[in-house]
């Protein structure tokens, strides 16, 4: 064991990573440098070489290509084109029914994608032209968008929480239906902030209920039945205890092609779009899991993991001073970083110190990924705000956008302050699984 190499390996990653080297070669150069460093070339290149087969190999993480192409088919083939229209309908007589929808809908698409920059953009192309022709400010409409979509890991199926759960070595079922809880909270919080500009600020975003003619809402609701086909059998089956998060995963992937069949969306252009684009997707998470992985053995071979764990548990930090750090933590990572390599980069030294203090890794896991989907809003590296910016540069500028996006992120704060006061409300669900 050698502390010191420990310590010296995380300060060259973060180094590393502040110069812009991709996150998967910095962790795999500092874990194979550090490992050779204490125990030689040889162990190192064992590691290096044995490493990719054994994390690839788990099993649960085969539901991440599976989420992923069901995803990529049901948006190609058009199986959530409905849901903003639908969402519309509901919600019309509500002020800020627009953006209201807009945010709904959102929290519709991320139950058949996983991805918040997916969600994003593909609202973001819906909404906000309408948004802005109905009288609602370009950064306010843009903002809620760009917001909206950070639902898209947060209500399952979520990508971030499969890989978490995988190497928290805890169920993924059970984070799934506390992300559930903390995605439709997020929801209603991010409603909320709609409802009190509306009542503010009326320039940015009118009052007024929304005019969608003579639309019957049975009708517009029922437009969506394939994707909620795909919601029932998918989550039914998963919660219900009829299949696993990973089985889901194939049954989701098969559903999604056949109902596009069944309804004459599918062909083979759109089939083979969604194959290359969930196969060039699932090998850069996996290749930055391998880089994780071998950082995890590096930390742990150094005795850093250790070590932490017990200062921290020496120290007798209470609850809520440990919560804090964590959250600074990851709010300050999410303003340089992608949320999956912030994600694998902190976990092997966090979970040690969780396991420690006996805090439940549902809780956290759920918590955790809140947390990095703030940072796809933040500055000055918010992804999601990069993304409504593509789709929607003909009515705002990134400055606009990250302007957008401040009361969001205010509810946002509001939402992890009460998932940390009250863990019960993360835990209730997943209790009866």
């Amino acid at each position: 064991m050698s502390v010191e190499t420990g310590f010296l390996g995380v300060g060259i990653l973060f180094l590393l990573l502040a110069l812009r080297v991709p996150v998967a070669l910095a962790l795999v150069a500092v874990s194979f440098g550090g490992t050779a460093k204490m125990l030689g070339l040889a162990p190192a290149i064992g590691i290096l070489s044995n490493t990719p087969h054994s994390f690839v190999a788990n099993w649960t993480l085969s539901a991440v290509p599976m989420f992923l192409l069901m995803g990529f088919v049901s948006y190609h083939a058009g199986l959530t084109a409905g849901l903003f229209e639908a969402a519309k309908a509901v919600l019309r007589k509500i002020p800020g029914a627009l953006a209201i929808s807009s945010i709904f809908a959102c929290s519709g698409f991320a139950a058949v994608c996983g991805s918040s920059l997916a969600t994003a953009a593909a609202m973001g192309r819906i909404a906000i032209p309408e948004m802005v022709k109905s009288g609602y400010s370009p950064s306010f409409a843009s903002g809620a968008i760009a917001a909206g979509g950070t639902i898209g890991a947060l209500i399952p199926p979520s990508i971030l929480m499969i890989v978490y759960g995988v190497f928290a070595e805890t169920s993924v079922t059970k984070v799934f239906v506390g992300g559930v809880t903390i995605g439709l909270l997020t929801a209603v919080s991010y409603s909320i902030v709609v409802l009190l500009t509306c009542w503010r600020r009326p320039d940015i975003a009118p009052p007024r209920p929304l005019d969608v003619g003579d639309v019957d809402t049975l009708k517009a609701v029922l437009n969506i039945w394939p994707v909620l086909l795909l919601m029932v059998v998918v989550f039914g089956g998963l919660f219900s205890g009829i299949f696993t998060a990973t089985e889901a995963g194939a049954v989701g992937a098969l559903g999604s092609i056949v109902i596009s069949f069944a309804t004459r969306r599918l062909t083979f252009g759109i089939f083979r779009q969604s194959m290359i684009e969930t196969l060039m997707t699932a090998a850069s998470l996996f290749i930055i899991g391998v880089g994780a992985a071998m950082f995890t053995r590096f930390l742990g071979l150094s005795g850093l993991t250790s070590f932490i764990s017990s200062a921290v548990s020496g120290s007798e930090m209470s609850y809520f001073h440990l919560m804090l750090i964590v959250v600074v933590l990851y709010l300050v990572l999410g303003m340089f970083m992608e949320p999956f390599g912030a994600l694998l980069v902190t976990l092997p030294v966090l979970l040690p110190i969780f396991r420690a203090e006996g805090i439940d890794l549902i809780w956290f896991g759920v918590l955790v990924v809140k947390l990095l989907e703030i940072g796809m809003i933040t500055p000055p590296v918010g992804l999601n705000v990069f993304v409504i910016r593509n789709v929607a540069s003909e009515y705002v500028s990134v400055l606009q956008i990250f302007k957008g996006v401040i009361p969001f992120l205010i509810a946002d704060i509001v939402v992890v302050a009460i998932c940390i006061a009250f863990p019960a409300l993360i835990l209730f669900l997943p209790g009866f699984l």
